[in-house]
């Protein structure tokens, strides 16, 4: 595929990033993008590596390995080294419906299992892929395509993140009428409302909406089923439903001091700022403001790197990133293989900006929150810490406290990033579906189907946290499930 030695002769390269101290000045998205010659050559790079890892999609000790929704990516990297773009695409859509979105905001697993970063640097698939589907809407080639026939089945789409959206996309594919229920008041779940603009600017995401409208899927917007839509209703009127609302239940940090005024769930912080950016450039004030603030952020990850650019453009007086965990590694560990996804240290966009701003890494590791203090109004001013070891006890590891490590942090404001413990009760408990262990959505992988007949679940809210490719992933194996109950057998992939 490509090039056969063109990993030999040409370096991995990616287009450059807008500087940060000029980025942080607004909200748009911040890369730039490689010329059509440019973008050849990485395609080139793509070896005859004889069994590629990563389409594969793995899980290998726990850790993926490859792309979780096979992308067959040697097969468009040969495709974009020859300048067949709109084969490509084709190529593209057969195992992704939104390759805009995991484009720009997946980490990449499929370099990880890259052959080529074996003893060298990955090909460069995901701005590969990124640069497949815009030329593709640039050209106009990805336009509504609504099936030719119906089946005159109904089914009930709730929740319109990633995984409702592959989800729905798929059923009507098949044929089925879809329709999508969605508590806030736009479509898009986790990429409307949980990913900043300047990672997925939120016109991207509603150009797929308005294609999915026009092909036949039915969205319906601040209604949240169980609450102001009945659950019987629900049942009643669909032949299948397909549960996609995501893991929403926020991990909580119960130290003294957790309800002083000033701390605030992560989701809390990125959804309102992102409503008042979209409903009104933020000259509503309906958002919280780090504006003039010393800014703690709790937990890594990108939501916590998501807290930290977000602030900085909102001129925050400084922004402190606490992270329990020990620094990553600069290289592989010895139990971290390739084609595992390399858990190394990386300097994600907030970070590099807020370097670019204060000189430093605003990330400081192996840090335990003890207390948050507040001043005479309620108000959270300070963060109180102390620095741990792991320790092995008995073959697992824990955090221990280093006597004279503790800390005082001035905070007006903190954000609480540490992940999500599942999805939310209500829907759930209405319904009577299963839950496993984890509290979530007991439905087997590959088949999706809950203890209730017709009933499917798909995404985080089964799978509990993840990203924005799996969630594809899942949408996409729920809707092959649903479609062969309803119909006896599938086409779907």
């Amino acid at each position: 595929m490509g090039k056969p030695t063109g990993f030999l002769e040409y370096k991995r390269e990616l287009p450059t990033d807008r500087e940060p101290l000029e980025r942080v000045q607004d909200w748009q998205e911040f890369h730039h993008h490689f010329s059509e010659e440019q973008l050849r050559i990485q395609g080139a790079r793509c070896m005859e590596c004889g069994t590629p890892y990563c389409h594969t999609g793995l899980m290998i000790n726990g850790m993926a390995t490859g792309c979780p929704v096979n992308n067959l990516i040697p097969e468009w990297n040969d495709l974009v080294y020859r300048g067949l773009w709109k084969e490509a695409l084709d190529r593209l859509h057969k195992t992704n419906n939104f390759p805009e979105f995991t484009g720009r905001v997946c980490p990449a697993l499929c370099e990880g299992a890259c052959t080529a970063g074996l003893h060298g640097s990955p090909v460069t698939n995901k701005n590969n892929e990124y640069a497949i589907i815009e030329r593709a809407y640039d050209e106009g080639w990805v336009v509504p395509q609504p099936p030719a026939i119906r089946t005159g089945k109904k089914v009930a789409v709730v929740g319109s993140g990633p995984s409702g959206l592959a989800a729905a996309a798929q059923l009507n594919k098949a044929g089925h009428w879809v329709t999508v229920f969605e508590r806030a008041d736009r479509i898009g779940g986790l990429l409307m409302y949980g990913i900043p603009n300047m990672k997925l600017d939120k016109k991207y995401v509603q150009r797929r909406v308005d294609i999915l409208a026009a092909e036949g899927v039915k969205f319906i917007t601040n209604t949240e089923v169980g609450k102001n839509y009945p659950v019987g209703r629900l049942l009643q009127e669909f032949d299948a439903v397909v549960l996609c609302g995501g893991s929403t239940s926020p991990r909580d940090l119960p130290v003294e001091g957790r309800n002083l005024n000033g701390v605030h769930f992560a989701m809390e912080f990125l959804y309102a700022n992102t409503k008042s950016l979209l409903d009104s450039s933020l000259r509503d004030g309906k958002f919280i403001s780090a504006g003039g603030k010393d800014v703690i952020v709790i937990g890594g990850g990108d939501t916590g790197t998501d807290c930290v650019g977000t602030s900085l453009r909102h001129k925050c007086k400084s922004v402190t990133q606490l992270e329990i965990m020990p620094k990553a590694p600069v290289e592989r560990a010895a139990n971290n293989p390739w084609p595992q996804f390399p858990r190394v240290y990386k300097v994600d966009y907030g970070q590099e900006e807020a370097a670019a701003l204060a000189g430093d890494d605003p990330r400081q590791y192996c840090i335990m929150t003890r207390k948050f203090a507040g001043d005479e109004q309620g108000h959270v001013k300070e963060v109180h810490t102390v620095q741990v070891e792991w320790v092995n006890d008995n073959g697992r590891f824990i955090p221990k406290e280093i006597p004279g490590t503790g800390k005082v942090w001035p905070a007006q404001l903190v954000l609480l990033a540490m992940g999500f413990t599942g999805p939310e009760n209500n829907l759930l408990d209405q319904l009577g579906v299963e839950r496993d262990a984890a509290s979530n959505v007991k439905a087997e992988y590959g088949k999706y189907a809950t203890n209730l007949k017709g009933v499917f679940a798909a995404g985080d809210m089964r799978r509990g946290q993840s990203l924005v490719v799996w969630a594809i992933n899942e949408g996409r194996g729920a809707a092959r499930e649903c479609d062969r109950f309803l119909m006896g057998s599938t086409n779907l992939p």
